[in-house]
């Protein structure tokens, strides 16, 4: 999830879905076994990458790269007996932080005096998996390189899922030896150049992570308030129609309401790294005529935009955009089919 200029309009509808170049050259040099290990330890292996992310109280700083751009986030996570509590903070451009309470989240963005309360996502850095991490050793190949590196002055173990076709992406990482946590994300594209990256420059982990570090230092009492709402819908009963690319699964089909007169709906597919959303609204000429159909990128997510029927659909996703692009194109809407 960092808009740009250009992507002002695709902000609205995506309702915040989407922060030394390689992992070192001793990384780089290292030369990967030929396989890792069978397809219920690639699974294994993600899952506990994704219980450290969930279930470690850490705080540090980490840096996303996207071509000569750079941002860096503040994170703070911690579980104890209120549940799991977040906070994080951009610090580079216009300040904005979310706070998160298990499954809801408050965003701030103090240069509008505005809080936006919505359902909350876990799939960020240091998260990795999205959906079932079933199909994973069907799509991509897992590979281990031999010795460690250092990430943040802590010691990690590299490895790499190698997309098995042109579909989607591939993943160099970096995984903390002690508490197996992500410090280092890598995405390359189906040429093997690297797209992003996201990585700590400092992190602390355990009984130094201090409950004070999860309070904003702003007074948000005279703020506006706008609640997002989403709950679950059923897509074909509607007439829609969708062809998915292989290995990608339905995880979520939602209808969500951006305040008081915005209602959006959204189909989630995912293949267990990779998710790719559908965002379905109706057509506006008043406020989307001047909206550019077609491709956008930003950095490895894939935008396309296009008008079918009375509608509006924007796909996005951190797929390469042909995958992005044939997903939306193959939306078919069957309105006698209806429900």
């Amino acid at each position: 999830m960092m808009a740009r200029q250009g992507a002002v309009r695709f902000s609205r509808q995506a309702c915040g879905l989407l922060a030394g170049l390689m992992l070192g050259a001793a990384a780089q040099a290292a030369q990967p076994t030929e396989s890792a290990g069978p397809a219920g330890d690639v699974q294994a292996f993600l899952q506990q990458i994704q219980k450290a992310a969930r279930s470690l109280d850490y705080s540090g700083v980490y840096v996303y790269q996207q071509g000569h751009t750079l941002q860096s986030s503040r994170l703070v996570h911690l579980v104890d007996g209120t549940g799991e509590r977040e906070r994080q903070e951009v610090l580079d451009g216009a300040p904005r932080e979310c706070l998160r309470q298990d499954n809801v989240e408050q965003c701030l963005l103090p240069d509008r005096k505005l809080v936006v309360i919505r359902p909350a996502r876990s799939d960020h850095f240091p998260g990795l998996l999205l959906g079932n991490a079933q199909a994973i050793a069907a799509h991509y190949e897992w590979h281990t390189s031999p010795g460690t590196y250092r990430v943040a002055g802590r010691e990690c173990s590299v490895s790499e899922l190698k997309a098995r076709d042109r579909l989607r992406y591939s993943y160099r990482i970096c995984t903390d030896k002690e508490t197996h946590l992500l410090l280092k994300s890598q995405t390359l594209d189906p040429d093997g150049h690297l797209v992003d990256q996201t990585a700590f420059s400092s992190i602390r982990v355990g009984a130094a992570v201090q409950s004070s570090a999860l309070t904003t230092h702003w007074d948000t009492r005279s703020w506006q308030l706008v609640t997002e709402s989403s709950a679950p819908t059923d897509l074909q009963s509607q007439g829609w129609r969708f062809t998915l690319p292989p290995g990608f699964q339905s995880v979520a089909e939602l209808s969500r309401q951006i305040g008081p007169a915005h209602a959006v709906k959204q189909l989630v597919v995912a293949d267990g790294l990779a998710a790719i959303s559908i965002f379905i609204e109706t057509f506006d000429p008043k406020r989307d005529q001047t909206i550019r159909q077609g491709d956008l990128r930003q950095g490895a997510v894939s935008i396309h935009r296009m008008r079918l029927a009375s509608y509006w659909l924007t796909a996005v996703g951190e797929a390469p955009a042909q995958t992005v692009r044939d997903l939306a194109r193959a939306v078919q809407y069957v309105p006698q089919a209806a429900r």
